[in-house]
């Protein structure tokens, strides 16, 4: 295991569109944070993430069904997101990056207003109470997120968690924010529209969760503005 490990790390040293600063790089200026468009996709297109990418089976997938779209994955585990990386350079997505960092740096990464979207799927969903602010969808998590966020840029989230699914729709609510869709059961329904284009793309776990009978949850909400 540790050698597929090492393997993977060195394969994605090699991924021009894999990246992974360090400390010092973040520090003194991430290269492409505000250039994304520029400096790497060489278009206009708007720019989504992914947080907790994972495997980065999201990220590719996403990626394939909106072309005119850039995604990036966000993780802190290269072995994991090794796999996203080698299919899309298989497959020469031009509309797909990784990068590889603690999600507590991610404002390093973007430039205030760089981002058009944030997909939060199936993230940890730190249970015990001093972790809250580990939560992708914590107030602490959410300030980051409007550091990036265009205006009326929007968050999705999609769970299996039960705690997670509730413990956001109370951050929306508390804070303000526009919940603009939410459903306790995203599959009780698959033709409905809000929820057809969410339903097209699957994580890995998703698909395991959904063959175990779990029910996945899904919302989408804007931040409230200044």
């Amino acid at each position: 295991m540790a050698k597929r490990k090492l393997q993977r790390f060195a394969e994605n040293a090699t991924f021009n569109h894999f990246f992974q600063p360090g400390w010092e790089e973040l520090s003194s200026g991430f290269s492409l944070q505000g250039k994304w468009n520029i400096d790497f996709f060489g278009n206009n297109n708007p720019v989504i993430i992914e947080m907790g990418c994972g495997k980065g089976e999201y990220t590719v997938d996403l990626s394939v069904k909106y072309p005119d779209r850039n995604f990036i994955g966000i993780d802190k585990k290269g072995a994991r997101m090794w796999r996203g990386a080698k299919t899309s350079d298989e497959e020469k997505r031009s509309n797909v990056a990784f990068v590889r960092i603690r999600a507590e740096n991610i404002g390093r990464v973007f430039a205030a207003a760089e981002v058009d979207e944030i997909w939060i799927t199936f993230p940890e969903p730190q249970p015990n109470s001093p972790r809250h602010s580990k939560r992708f969808t914590s107030p602490e998590f959410i300030e980051r997120y409007k550091q990036l966020l265009k205006p009326g840029g929007i968050i999705h989230l999609k769970t299996d968690s039960e705690l997670f699914y509730n413990y956001t729709l109370e951050v929306i609510k508390e804070y303000g924010h526009e919940l603009l869709y939410s459903t306790a059961d995203l599959y009780a329904n698959t033709e409905a529209p809000e929820v057809k284009d969410v339903v097209d793309v699957q994580t890995f776990y998703e698909k395991i969760w959904l063959e175990q009978g779990l029910t996945i949850k899904y919302l989408r909400f804007r931040l409230r503005e200044a």
